[in-house]
């Protein structure tokens, strides 16, 4: 199968899933005529319907099917094996002297109420034209057929787009409807809080407190800088107020700040330390010697400089 044809089928089933609830392992009926053709194409009929459905199946032929195997002319036993290996769906015709045709039968399995409803939700794969003309006409049934060797999954019957627009305009406008009740839900809960704040109010005017004050909830932050993070922020310093003494409260004082200025605070001493480290880091300056003629002569004048003084 090309992938053109595959992605089809995949979108289609899709739809089918998502419009008439089909589900995994897909329920297919098959007739006698599609099992005999595929035995005459060499095909697996059941790997060629997973292949096509793209899922699971469960193949499914009625009594009146088996029958019709059983009374071809030329008598196939390969054809009746194969079929016996399907389950074997019960349309109560077994009674009958001779098996209803396919049309009816398979009518009566998928529409046994003649309601236009595919209530087992079965994908019939029939070679009957007029089996699947009949199927079209029923909303929800995917129709498979053989032509040429080749399985093709038809697309969508006018009765079943017909019925898929109506849900999906049915679902849009039960969309709105919700939308609609939850916007009066939100209407009437505004009105709720605009009672309770009035009711606030009247129990703050019992109370006593003004009514200019608000309170934590109604309290707006102010639009702006914010204030900074108050774990990067230098804390104060703490003073140690000591109660005065009556005798000596001179007295204390001048302890207190001589025990301050004795004690220097922390930081002046981490600049102190800082400084230190500097001087220290700091190149030493090489002494420039002077020449000896030079020195000799600033030698002899301040001798001369120190006489003049004695004198």
């Amino acid at each position: 199968m090309r992938g053109k044809r595959a992605k089809a089928y995949r979108k289609l089933m899709h739809q089918y899933e998502l419009n008439f609830s089909f589900r995994e392992p897909y329920q297919v009926l098959v007739d006698s005529a599609i099992v005999q053709d595929a035995s005459r194409f060499k095909i697996d009929l059941t790997g060629r319907l997973q292949q096509v459905l793209q899922g699971t199946i469960k193949p499914m032929i009625t009594q009146c099917d088996m029958r019709h195997l059983y009374d071809a002319t030329p008598k196939d036993e390969s054809v009746i094996d194969q079929a016996k290996q399907y389950e074997r769906r019960r349309c109560n015709h077994h009674e009958l002297e001779k098996p209803l045709s396919t049309f009816e039968c398979l009518s009566s399995v998928v529409d046994p109420k003649g309601s236009l409803t595919n209530k087992n939700r079965y994908v019939v794969a029939t070679q009957d034209p007029a089996v699947r003309e009949h199927m079209r006409k029923i909303p929800g049934v995917p129709l498979i057929y053989i032509s040429k060797s080749v399985m093709i999954l038809e697309p969508m019957a006018s009765a079943t787009e017909q019925q898929r627009e109506q849900e999906e305009k049915a679902k849009f406008k039960a969309g709105l409807k919700s939308r609609r009740g939850a916007q009066t839900g939100q209407k009437r809960k505004h009105d709720g809080e605009d009672g309770d704040s009035a009711h606030v109010q009247a129990n703050k005017s019992i109370t006593g407190t003004p009514p200019g004050t608000l309170s934590r909830r109604e309290k707006k932050r102010a639009k702006g800088p914010k204030a900074p993070n108050p774990l990067s922020v230098k804390k104060p310093k703490k003073t140690q107020t000591t109660p005065p003494n009556p005798s000596g409260g001179a007295a204390s004082q001048t302890e207190d700040t001589n025990a301050d200025t004795s004690q220097p605070p922390i930081e002046d001493a981490l600049q102190t330390s800082i400084a230190e480290d500097e001087e220290s880091r700091k190149p030493k300056r090489r002494r420039k010697h002077k020449r000896k003629g030079d020195g000799g002569a600033d030698a002899h004048t301040g001798s001369d400089a120190a006489m003049s003084d004695d004198l």
